[in-house]
This record gives structure tokens, C-alpha cells and sequence, in this order.
């Protein structure tokens, strides 16, 4: 699945391209089948499409390109550069037990690099030739200078026994013949990075520059966990944050621009550097991420949040085609939300013909005067000429004036008959959205629960 983590790099990659007038490839490497089943591949699409990170290039699958892979196999073995490996299972397994016995580093000990014959009944490997001497250094644009010595590295894979070529090998025929120029990726492929380079040199091609971002932890500082938040991209989608605002707080996550922390991604594509990444590993924070969130629902336009609104209410149950009334929604629950699901779970009441009122609710705000009171709330907003904010207000302030009471004391009272509870947007805000017609039932209905349970009306 495409976790904040793969989310993350994708984001760098394509800000990076996006920033420099470059060219962002999407590659599907599906060499491992069990892994990468069309679920799995579906799941990577279709968070990048809600994410908005649009490929300029691809998708490439990599199980499509398998005869290219096999032609440069066959040059590599008739150049020099790769062998044929007939080692069983076994025997790989007894030399690793040896050297760790030995407290050696495990690692492949060459020993078909001279060899010429065939095994019968093996079906081989195939391995790189890496050089037995000299070092490679990775010019790494996060991390600086990393030199490593040949000596240490050993000769990777580069096709099983069953003919299908590695990722290791993969990748690097990809970079060559997509005319790759720079790759920003986790910092846990940086030891791939080494042989990956003498595999391109192999092959007369010029490397990369690389760029290994650090790992995200969790906020204890663990490794991230689905209990952090390491879940695909889409549960975020489900749960009612905004693409732009994930994008935003894994842009932050580990980069930074000044003490900016809001940004759109226009301005993020401006300002991105990859000089600015920081080498240390960044901790996810879902509490700082709920308030980037609602940072980006407050400044969205109206416009913007309606339809997400309307998928989450749909989740609910809830149909609503009316435009005007999501926005208006919108507008007086994004201050009191910090997700479009909150959001939706708050607003029941403004789509629902009929609320059930909260007992404990209504037995406090329309048992003694509370009922009494509503009944006059009633006659004033039935007379109302023009259903709106200032008009109910303006109702509810005479009427309050008239009774010698708080405005709370008719507020109150009205909200529970409107919303089922005592806790809403501004009374008048929240009738006017709710509508006339539908306010005068809901006031009739609690009137008369209040009758039924023997309140003062």
C-alpha cells in the first residue's frame, strides 16, 4: 500500500521535478508477484490520483519490460560484467553459518566467479561482477560524501534461478534507458546505492545524484507502526483529511522553509530544495497533523469542502445534493472540526427531516421554563418575514428582552429543538441553514415531547 512514507518520497520526488521544470516518472516495480497484485497496484494509483501527484511519465511496469531485462542480462554475461551462480540453497546457507562462526560479515564469497561449467540439475543465478578493488562514492545530496569500498560489497543477485530479473537490476536498466538524472528515496536503499552505481558504470551509463531522505518514526520514536499512522494514503482520504493538507504536513515532515508551516502547493513547489531536507529522522505527529488539517479547511473555499462533505455524509447515510446548503454547512462547522468525517458526524441535524432529541439535554434546557419558553420562540420565528442569521437573531434578542432573561434562556431551549443536543454553531446561523419549514416542525415536535413528559409549556 502507499503509505505516508512512500507518500512522502513521491511528494519530494515531484515537488523536485515540478520546482526544477523537470519530469516526475511513475515506475510500478512489481518484480516481486506475491507482493504486487493488481489490488496492491490499484491501491499505489489511486492515492497518487487523490493525492494530485500526476505523473508526467508512466505508469512503467517493470513485469513489462522483461525482455529488455533479459537483453541486457545476456550482454552483461557475454561482456564479463555478470556470471551464472550454481550455489544451492544449502550450500549459501552453510557459508553463512561458517563466517558468522567466524564473526565474519556474511556475504557471497565469489566462489562461481571463475567458474565456466555448467551443474547439472542446478538451475543458476545471476550475479554482478562487482569489482574485487577501489571504492564508489555517493555524492548524496542529504547526507553528503559516502564512500564505500568495493572489498565490502558483495556480488549481488541479478536474476533467480527461475530467470526473472531482481529489483537491484530492475531499477538500474530503468535509470539508464529513462535518461533518470536524479532519485530521491528512502535512506534504507542507500546500501543499494553503491552497487547499483557499478552495475550503471557496467553498463557505460553516467549514475544519478541520489538523494536519501531519513525514515519517519512514530512519536515515541519507534519505527512507524500502523498504530502511528503508517496506513495507506486512502485511509486518510476515508477519514476526511484533505490531499492538500497531507501533502503539506509530509512536506514539513523532515524539510522546512523558514517557520512557514501552511503552505499551498504552489508555494511548496517554489520553495522546495532538496538542500533544506534535514538528515535527522522526522517524528509523525497526528495531533500536529489534525491541526494542518483544519488550517487548510479554514482557508479552502467553500466550494472545496462541499463535495468532500457530501462523500463523507454519504458514508453516513446521508444524501445531500444540495450545494448551498454543504457550503453553508461547511462554513459554520470548520472552525469546530478538524476533518470533513468530524465535520459530517456533527451535522447530522442539518440534513435529517426529524432529530431525536438527547434526553438529558432537553429534560435540563425545557423542563421548568425551558417548554414555556420555546412556545414563544415559535410564535416569533413563525412570523418571521425573511429566514435569515440576522433576522432569527434580531427575533430571539426582542424576545429575550421581553422576558427579562438571558438570551441563553430562549437560545437554549431553540438549539435543543433544532439539533437533538445543547452544543451547535450559532443558534441563528444553524436555523437559517436548517430552514423555516423544517425549524416550525422540529419546534413542534419538541413542544410536544415536552407535554408528554410533563413540562411547564
Amino acid at each position: 500500500m502507499l503509505h505516508i512514507g512512500g507518500v512522502r518520497t513521491a511528494l519530494f520526488s515531484w515537488l523536485y521535478a515540478r520546482h526544477a521544470g523537470g519530469r516526475f516518472i511513475l515506475r510500478i516495480e512489481d518484480t516481486d508477484r506475491e507482493r504486487s497484485t493488481e489490488e496492491a497496484v490499484g491501491v499505489i494509483l489511486d492515492g497518487m490520483q487523490w493525492l494530485g501527484l500526476t505523473a508526467d511519465e508512466g505508469p512503467y511496469y517493470q513485469t513489462q519490460r522483461f525482455p529488455r531485462y533479459r537483453e541486457v542480462l545476456e550482454q552483461m554475461l557475454a561482456s564479463g560484467h555478470a556470471y551464472r551462480c550454481y550455489c544451492t540453497k544449502e550450500e549459501l546457507e552453510r557459508l553463512r553459518a561458517e563466517q558468522i562462526a567466524r564473526k565474519e560479515k556474511p556475504r557471497y564469497d565469489g566462489r562461481c566467479r571463475a567458474r565456466t561449467e555448467p551443474r547439472p540439475g542446478v538451475e543458476p543465478v545471476v550475479r554482478f561482477r562487482n569489482p574485487l578493488d577501489g571504492e564508489v562514492v555517493v555524492d548524496d545530496l542529504v547526507h553528503g560524501r559516502v564512500v564505500f569500498q568495493n572489498v565490502e560489497l558483495d556480488d549481488l543477485i541479478i536474476a533467480r534461478s527461475d530467470g526473472t530479473p531482481t529489483y537491484n537490476f530492475c531499477v538500474v536498466v530503468d535509470d539508464k534507458d529513462m535518461g533518470i538524472t536524479h532519485v530521491i528515496r528512502g535512506d534504507d536503499h542507500l546500501n543499494n546505492t553503491p552497487r547499483q552505481i557499478n552495475m550503471l558504470r557496467a553498463l557505460g551509463a553516467e549514475p544519478p545524484a541520489y538523494a536519501h531522505v531519513s525514515m519517519i518514526l512514530g512519536p515515541d520514536g519507534a519505527k512507524l507502526s500502523k498504530r502511528h499512522g503508517a496506513v495507506s494514503a486512502l485511509q486518510y482520504r476515508d477519514e476526511g483529511y484533505l490531499p492538500e493538507a497531507l501533502l503539506n504536513y509530509l512536506a514539513r515532515l523532515g524539510w522546512s522553509h523558514g517557520d512557514q508551516e501552511i503552505f499551498t502547493l504552489d508555494e511548496l513547489i517554489a520553495a522546495f530544495d532538496i538542500a533544506h531536507i534535514n538528515k535527522a529522522a522526522a517524528a509523525f505527529n497526528p495531533e500536529k497533523l489534525l491541526w494542518v488539517n483544519q488550517q487548510h479547511m479554514m482557508r479552502a473555499p467553500l466550494s472545496r469542502l462541499a463535495p468532500v462533505l457530501r462523500a463523507q455524509l454519504a458514508r453516513l447515510g446521508i444524501d445531500c445534493g444540495d450545494r448551498e446548503l454543504l457550503e453553508g454547512v461547511a462554513a459554520i462547522q470548520r472552525e469546530r472540526s478538524k476533518t470533513l468525517k468530524e465535520m459530517a458526524e456533527l451535522s447530522r441535524y442539518f440534513f435529517v427531516e426529524e432529530v431525536a432529541l438527547d434526553e438529558k439535554a432537553a429534560r435540563k434546557h425545557l423542563g421548568t421554563d425551558g417548554a414555556a419558553a420555546l412556545v414563544k420562540v415559535r410564535e416569533r420565528l413563525a412570523g418571521l418575514a425573511e429566514w435569515t442569521a440576522e433576522r432569527i437573531h434580531g427575533a430571539l434578542s426582542a424576545l429575550a428582552a421581553e422576558l427579562g432573561v438571558g438570551l441563553g434562556k430562549v437560545a437554549q431551549p431553540l438549539r435543543v429543538a433544532l439539533t437533538g443536543g445543547a452544543v451547535s454553531p450559532p443558534i441563528d446561523a444553524t436555523a437559517a441553514l436548517i430552514g423555516k419549514a423544517r425549524s416550525l416542525d422540529r419546534l413542534d415536535r419538541a413542544i410536544e415531547w415536552a407535554r408528554r413528559s410533563g413540562c411547564r409549556v
